[in-house]
């Protein structure tokens, strides 16, 4: 959502959740959870729908001026509105969740926290909404399995589902190197299994249809939500136009994928998707 109304729609956008504190703002996030809603209702499929907090944390919200205290607010906040989205469009099961992305940059991260860090730092997020109508974390962008480690056992403490999503590079391996089977491993042996589920997120099918195989490990993955570019993180890092791909093979690789595998059925788009590339997504994988 964030590169679409960036290149798309001409916004001046420093993190999502800035909508919130202005009625335009408002208005476009609520705009774009109702089009999300009426597109599964379309195709009769079920929608998650995520708060614009992703980057919603203590030391990303410090780096834009934001404190703690505005960042509690606005997370709260975030969860309200799609709530609202929901009571107002929900024909269709629908999920609230509560985004939450890495500490540090979700390419290249300078800084690597321990399991322990990992759960301290995050509970404070996961704290701010335990008291609203959400139904799940939902960690993105994920560069490394003790930072996924930790949130899954701050949601668990706290009383909330999550789902990890792990972003990979061209190679399919994650940006700290390892394979998406170690890192899904470690996170399950060191949790006792407790993330409802894990993704890929943040890349395009070329780069991780070749370690999708049909082993154990590959039922705990039930959901790719998927960059419309072909480029690698460094390539998208330093660019500044919009490589939007093309939805109808973007919709076909993604439809392949859920044919082949059928338990991976969360299905969306991350970088230079718009709902052009959702739509076909969502045709495509009736």
């Amino acid at each position: 959502m964030g590169i679409d109304l960036i290149f798309n729609h001409g916004v001046d956008l420093l993190a999502e959740y800035t909508l919130l504190e202005s009625a335009e703002g408002r208005e476009r996030l609520y705009g774009y959870w109702r089009d999300l809603i009426a597109l599964g209702n379309k195709y009769n499929h079920g929608v998650i729908l995520e708060s614009p907090t992703w980057s919603g944390n203590r030391d990303r919200g410090a780096q834009i001026g934001y404190s703690p205290e505005q960042l509690s607010e606005l997370n709260r906040q975030g969860i309200d509105m799609v709530s609202q989205a929901r009571e107002e469009f929900g024909d269709m099961p629908t999920v609230l969740s509560c985004s939450v992305g890495p500490r540090d940059d979700g390419y290249k991260p300078k800084a690597f926290m321990s399991s322990s860090e990992a759960e301290d730092y995050h509970s404070e997020q996961i704290s701010w909404v335990v008291d609203t109508k959400v139904d799940m974390v939902n960690a993105i962008t994920l560069c490394y399995p003790e930072e996924a480690i930790g949130i899954v056992n701050s949601a668990r403490k706290i009383g909330l589902p999550s789902v990890i999503g792990f972003t990979v590079e061209t190679d399919g391996r994650l940006p700290n190197g390892e394979s998406l089977e170690v890192a899904i491993n470690k996170v399950d042996n060191a949790t006792n299994g407790s993330a409802s589920y894990f993704i890929i997120n943040c890349a395009h099918p070329d780069h991780f249809t070749n370690v999708l195989v049909d082993t154990d490990w590959m039922q705990r993955l039930k959901g790719v939500i998927v960059n419309a570019s072909k480029c690698s993180h460094a390539e998208l890092d330093g660019t500044d136009t919009l490589d939007d791909g093309d939805p109808v093979e973007l919709g076909n690789q993604v439809a392949d994928i859920h044919k082949k595998f059928p338990q991976i059925s969360v299905l969306g788009g991350c970088c230079g998707t718009d709902f052009r590339h959702l739509e076909k997504i969502a045709e495509l994988c009736r």
